[in-house]
């Protein structure tokens, strides 16, 4: 059976489209980041990243990814590692700042958050050259690491915390790349896509719903890296807070272990400062703890 008798083209979309014997890449595909998407890597322009004070440079925007690092750098100070402090530099990913050759030097991917180290922990006799941490589920680990914080030291411990890392770092594309793409961002609605996406977020709802219904935070009465790996994308989502409307469409008030760890998480002092951070409507750049004075933190 040909594929033109299994999916009929007229049944395709758009209408009438089959798929070449070989795709090439001739025309934007439209949607909100058609400006950006290419299939090749690599820069694209020559620019320096900007340099700091601090130990810790880290170029990011505040998307739920980029939260993940902010929120880390900001829980570590809180908890009072003041060798944790950080310069954070606005990449504003719309223009294609990630596409710079400075930045393509400290993530090849080109996708942030991306984090320079420049006082990284010295190995025996070698010099601490800089160091380049790329992945948000790679920083916050890192980080945990460095400062001996955030993620439980035992066996068990540190294995049910990387196991929720790795879990949100395979399960959030679908979220985002996934829902999150052809609900809000693509050129068109796509019932099967929608839906197919729909129906993957809300199993992973409920996934964290049955975690959380006998747990405080993730890994139990212990908060950890496990914790602010899932919240900006899912904790968010559970309040309403990324996707337009789309808490609304997915009835995430019926995940009420979900909600009472959002909200829970939300109240932290470290977690409400993080969530400004490489923000256009809050700090595109943060130096210094004294940067967020000029906001007001609403409970």
């Amino acid at each position: 059976m040909t594929d033109n008798n299994r999916f009929p083209p007229e049944n395709n979309q758009p209408t009438g489209y089959v798929p070449p014997k070989i795709w090439t890449w001739e025309n934007e595909s439209g949607g909100a980041f058609a400006g950006i998407n290419r299939p090749t890597a690599g820069a694209r322009q020559d620019s320096e990243l900007p340099v700091g004070e601090h130990p810790h440079q880290l170029y990011s925007l505040a998307t739920p990814n980029g939260m993940k690092a902010s929120i880390m750098f900001e829980e570590l100070l809180e908890a009072g590692f003041a060798g944790a402090e950080y310069d954070a530099w606005f990449i504003n990913i719309g223009k294609g700042d990630q596409f710079g050759s400075g930045f393509v030097e400290v993530n090849p991917n080109s996708k942030i958050p991306a984090l320079v180290d420049r006082q990284p922990k010295q190995e025996s006799g070698a010099p601490a050259e800089p160091l380049r941490v790329f992945e948000s589920g790679s920083i916050l680990l890192y980080l945990a690491e460095k400062f001996g914080a955030l993620l439980p030291q035992d066996l068990r411990g540190r294995t049910e915390a990387l196991n929720w890392l790795m879990w949100q770092m395979g399960a959030g594309p679908l979220l985002g790349g996934g829902f999150g793409h052809f609900y809000v961002y693509a050129p068109s609605k796509i019932e099967y896509a929608i839906d197919r996406f729909v129906m993957e977020t809300k199993r992973q709802l409920d996934v964290l719903d049955r975690q959380l219904a006998n747990h405080q935070f993730m890994l139990g009465d212990c908060y950890t890296i496990a914790d602010i790996v899932i919240w900006p994308w899912y904790g968010r989502l559970a309040l309403h807070q990324i996707y337009g409307d789309a808490g609304t469409f997915l009835a995430v008030d019926e995940y009420q272990h979900v909600q009472r760890w959002a909200r829970l998480i939300a109240a932290r002092p470290a977690v409400k400062r993080g969530v400004l951070v490489n923000r256009k409507d809050g700090l595109q750049e943060r130096h210094a703890a004294g940067d967020f004075a000029q906001h007001i933190f609403c409970e």
